[in-house]
């Protein structure tokens, strides 16, 4: 049984302010961005600053049989941060040591630093971090080893773990171990860094990442297109994605334009139904070759207007409409954020099979896209004092994830499994699969207390 004496044990081994008791800042720490109604009343809080806190804070869980739940940011979306009832919460949030080396193009971060400040860093470099999730200017990069984390610009760069090279991982028995490092190729031993991306915290805590940096990414030229149907810009998709791979290619639906142009009033046809957001960064002739059968395409499949610019300001603002959509749809009432994927030629299929769902529950339900890779994002907003529509609106974010699966898909392309998805795992990976999932869980942390109901 934990103590007030073993807690204060606990205390005495880290450095002052490190743990924290106080129930109103503890409330603080409760949800992540997906407000969890289930969230718990943690223990304490751990504020660790270096791999050493968090080995001393290991062991004395391991001691007492505490359970763990790591968190970043905050900004996760599938709940997997949510406090439980009487565990240790331990937040990266004050390790943030960063260091570039230009030589192997790498840097080596702690996760606590923001995404963002790691772009930034390595752009003084003359380098670039090409993950770019829309929340990158707050979401950590510990969050994003831990969730795979994707973004814009993933159609053509790949996801958070085609740029992790080395890991330190502190153990649920406290031991620290790493993996990988600056050196590109590596085959020595099991792929044991990429086991630990995306494993949401269930493996062991993530104290410091190496990450591949490329140079910086060349001007890009943007077209966008609007379109009366959600299945002319799907048909518009496969016939880009078909031929070329864009550096960008995002959709956003009728509600989300609307919604973001009640926000930004930067002349969006509120008359759209699909919206598509395509950018080149190929060089010279090459991007003006890609510019011109982006623009084709969509003209090709439908688009009522296209609209073709270098202009980077130009170019950006779009991006940002695009990035604005969530937060602007979330106005509209209480979120269930989804972010389930197909493969691309099925998308269309995804999307008005999402709309029906929406037309049969009655609830709103805007789809936002990384429509390059499939990947969408269906935001389903209702009233939360409503029981009704709640209810309602829980069942069509079931019905997603069950629509997602039929059609060959995932149930999460980028914000992880969390709690909110742990149900529908097993439907999509199959019980053998969920079975080599528990065997590697009970090797890693037999007395399962790293992150409990995530996942496993």
């Amino acid at each position: 049984m934990t103590t007030s004496a073993t807690l204060a044990a606990l205390a005495d081994t880290l450095p002052d302010g490190v743990v924290v008791t106080d129930p109103d800042r503890l409330a603080g720490y409760r949800y992540d961005r997906a407000q969890d109604p289930e969230a718990g009343t943690p223990l304490a809080l751990v504020r660790p600053t270096t791999t050493a806190e968090v080995q001393s804070t290991l062991r004395w869980c391991a001691a007492h049989g505490v359970k763990v739940v790591t968190r970043g940011a905050g900004t996760g979306l599938s709940g997997g941060s949510t406090a439980q009832d009487g565990v240790l919460l331990l937040s990266t949030e004050r390790m943030r040591a960063l260091s570039v080396d230009t030589a192997t193009r790498t840097a080596t971060v702690q996760p606590g630093l923001l995404n963002a400040e790691v772009k930034a860093a390595a752009a003084e470099h003359g380098l670039w971090y090409p993950p770019d999730p829309s929340s990158f200017e707050i979401c950590s990069i510990g969050g994003n080893v831990a969730t795979n984390a994707g973004g814009l610009c993933c159609v053509k760069y790949g996801v958070t773990s085609d740029y992790v090279l080395g890991l330190e991982v502190v153990l649920a028995d406290g031991r620290a171990v790493r993996f990988g490092g600056r050196h590109i190729k590596d085959s020595a031993g099991l792929s044991l860094t990429k086991l630990f991306v995306g494993s949401e915290g269930v493996l062991g805590i993530i104290t410091e990442v190496t990450l591949r940096l490329l140079p910086p990414q060349p001007p890009r030229a943007t077209v966008v297109g609007m379109f009366s149907s959600v299945s002319d810009a799907g048909r518009a998709v496969l016939a880009v994605t078909n031929q070329i791979r864009p550096a960008l290619l995002e959709f956003m639906d009728s509600v989300a334009i609307n919604a973001v142009e009640d926000e930004l009033h930067m002349g969006l046809p509120r008359e759209a139904a699909a919206l598509l957001v395509a950018q080149s960064d190929a060089p010279g002739a090459a991007g003006q070759a890609e510019m011109a059968l982006i623009e084709e395409s969509f003209r090709a499949h439908g688009a009522t207007e296209t609209f073709a610019t270098d202009d980077p300001a130009d170019g950006e603002a779009f991006t940002a409409a695009r990035r604005a959509a969530i937060p602007a749809v979330e106005k509209l009432g209480t979120l269930l954020l989804e972010d389930v994927g197909v493969p691309l030629p099925v998308l269309t299929d995804l999307i008005e099979g999402v709309a029906a769902i929406a037309a049969a529950q009655d609830v709103t339900i805007s789809v936002i896209a990384h429509a390059g890779d499939g990947n969408t994002h269906p935001l389903i907003a209702f009233d939360a004092s409503d029981a009704a529509q709640r209810a309602r609106a829980h069942e069509a974010f079931g019905q997603i994830m069950d629509l997602a699966i039929s059609l060959g898909g995932t149930i999460t392309g980028e914000h992880g499994v969390g709690r909110l998805k742990k149900a529908w795992l097993p439907n999509q990976v199959g019980p053998d699969v969920m079975q080599l999932t528990a065997a590697i869980k009970a090797a890693l942390d037999p007395d399962g207390l790293l992150n409990p109901g995530v996942m496993v």
